[in-house]
């Protein structure tokens, strides 16, 4: 594995959420892997989990690694080719990125969409320009448009459920992402990854519900049947993923927010007992009410748990390979 930022740079789903198990039950399996190498983990927006899962991750790897908050204690970044840069920023990328390259074997970045400009956000100029001149791995701890960690650690989750079903009862699993209303517009980030990778893994019946104008890229929902009646798409589902996002036609906005689609017990009665999962942080009796997020289908502490695994399990493929 050279890069991680989308599905498209893992060879077989399967085996790294293996690796990912494996870790799980004996985490420091690979410590000697990393002795002697840095990894870099650079933030231009705020992380909990991802921050410290992966920091975690490294240390069971044996690597050291080095926080980097972009946004508060750096220079402001130039990204765009050709820039005069006598506005604002203070350091192009071009100089930045190989100087960064020079000090961590990995770099791990984590940035966000602005949801002013979709073309701009959807280019993924920031971490393709890293990519284009750090010289070394690297890793995406949400992108623009993808958070392809958060939808690793979300399979591994399906993954370790579906195993404790008998095989009599595993067969066509169902999965359904779901929106839900939120406070303000959100990116469409989990939402792509975790549609792109479900579709890549093609172990499950996959179904979107949401509200109408809330369709997102066709790029990542190929795999998916999507349906506008949130009842109808419940029906017999195994696992419902609750996310909110924002418009993706109507870039960045709030089309509706109809309180009707957060996620209660009441709603997932004509599930198949579903297992429920949502990224974190969550807002409660907003995105999900306080029932379902305290109740035994919860999965959301053990899909956080998990992104330990999966970061390990990434890291773990980059070094070997390096």
């Amino acid at each position: 594995m050279k890069n991680f930022v989308s599905v498209d740079d893992v060879y077989d789903i399967n085996p790294l959420v293996e690796q990912a198990l494996k870790f799980k039950t004996d985490p420091f399996a690979s410590k000697s892997l990393g002795i002697g190498k840095r990894l870099g983990l650079l933030f231009l927006n705020p992380s909990l989990r991802t921050r410290l899962s992966t920091q975690i991750a490294a240390s069971n790897l044996g690597m050291e690694s080095i926080v980097f908050n972009v946004d508060k204690d750096g220079w402001a970044l130039e990204f765009a080719e050709g820039a005069v840069m006598n506005g604002t920023t203070v350091e192009h990328i071009k100089d930045a990125a190989p100087v960064l390259g020079q000090y961590f074997d990995i770099l791990c970045v984590r940035t966000f969409p602005t949801l002013q400009n979709r073309e701009e956000d959807y280019s993924e100029r920031i971490i393709n320009q890293f990519i284009k001149y750090a010289g070394v791995p690297i890793v995406s701890l949400e992108s623009a448009t993808l958070h392809p960690l958060q939808s690793l650690a979300d399979i591994i989750t399906i993954k370790e459920s579906v195993m404790q079903i008998p095989a009599s009862e595993s067969a066509g699993v169902k999965i359904v992402l779901s929106w839900a209303p939120h406070v303000k517009a959100l990116p469409q980030c989990v939402a792509n990854s975790f549609a792109q990778w479900v579709g890549a893994w093609g172990e499950a019946e996959f179904v979107i519900t949401h509200p109408k104008g809330y369709e997102l890229n066709d790029a990542f929902t190929a795999n998916a049947r999507i349906i506008h009646n949130q009842e109808e798409a419940l029906a017999n589902a195994d696992f419902v993923y609750v996310k909110n996002w924002s418009a993706y036609k109507d870039y960045g906005k709030i089309i509706s927010n109809d309180a009707d689609w957060m996620m209660t017990n009441q709603k997932i009665a004509i599930t198949n007992n579903a297992k429920i999962m949502h990224c974190l942080p969550v807002r409660r009796n907003v995105e999900l009410s306080d029932e379902i997020l305290d109740g035994n289908n919860s999965l959301v502490t053990q899909q956080a748990g998990n992104r330990v695994w999966a970061a390990q399990a990434v890291l773990n493929e980059i070094l070997k390979s390096k």
